[in-house]
């Protein structure tokens, strides 16, 4: 099935879909992004990814996107779209054509939507730490910015030794977050998550993970993680992924961990698109 994708307010076939050479998103990475999970065709927390794209616009300074039109491009989508028990929707935002440099130019803003199908993650993760820290105060910390030149990099040095995921420190030496996920560890039966302090995502998973099952933002030594008692990555398509592996140690899938798949898959299958 060709499925079409939506730029900049137009339905296009994929094959005839472009946008310009000069893109400061292609250039120079000067743009944000959202990955939306679709559930048996519809998408999930939608209100929250599309407020948070319009945070990582504002703080790095570009237009204030169109969401309403974004929303509209996603629901003409997914209404052609196969009715996926998993898909993503990615939205990309960028600030447009500019010169060969960092200066912006003013042709205007791109947006770009696309959905496809999702194939689960395995049902546990094996993690790899990454010898390059998160920097906590950088420009764009916090910001779920397309220049992810770090993270691929990052993401293919855990996958040349096994992982399928790559864990940041920060510069303090303090745990942060994954390539694409936030990481949560069970310390004396106390579900902990990084602050935001510390560099990592707000993360929409992360967000309800917190409110459903009461857990604590506080900042940890990078080594806890092989110290703690259980651990899970969140995001948008693996929802609770338990740790199973962090570099050579192993960790097993206990109680809390099984509570939180537990919790967020009732909470989520409740409501759609949560507040």
């Amino acid at each position: 099935m060709n499925i079409p994708v939506w730029v900049n307010g137009e339905l296009l076939d994929p094959a005839q879909a472009a946008v310009s050479v000069f893109d400061h998103g292609l250039m120079v990475g000067d743009g944000v992004f959202e990955t939306i999970k679709i559930v048996n065709g519809r998408s999930f927390a939608l209100t929250r990814h599309l407020d948070r794209l319009r945070l990582s616009a504002q703080r790095m300074d570009l237009p204030e996107p169109d969401t309403d039109a974004i929303a509209d491009g996603i629901a003409k989508l997914l209404a052609g779209a196969p009715a996926w028990t998993l898909g993503r929707i990615r939205v990309t935002y960028t600030s447009g054509p500019g010169p060969l440099g960092s200066d912006r130019g003013d042709q205007g803003t791109t947006s770009v939507v696309i959905v496809d199908e999702q194939k689960p993650f395995p049902a546990a993760a094996a993690v790899t730490v990454v010898p390059w820290p998160r920097n906590e105060r950088g420009a764009l910390a916090g910001v779920k910015s397309t220049s992810y030149g770090d993270n691929a990099k990052a993401l293919a040095y855990a996958k040349a030794r096994g992982g399928g995921e790559a864990i940041f420190g920060n510069l303090v030496g303090n745990l942060c977050e994954g390539t694409g996920s936030n990481i949560f560890i069970v310390q004396d039966g106390r579900l902990l998550t990084p602050t935001l302090e510390s560099g990592c995502l707000a993360g929409v998973t992360r967000a309800l993970v917190i409110d459903w099952c009461g857990a604590e933002e506080v900042d940890v030594p990078l080594s806890a993680l092989y110290e703690a008692d259980e651990a899970f990555l969140t995001s948008t398509t693996r929802d609770v992924q338990p740790i199973g592996r962090v570099d050579e140690t192993n960790l097993a899938t206990g109680p809390v961990t099984a509570r939180a798949i537990e919790i967020f898959a009732a909470r989520s299958a409740e409501d759609l698109d949560p507040a």
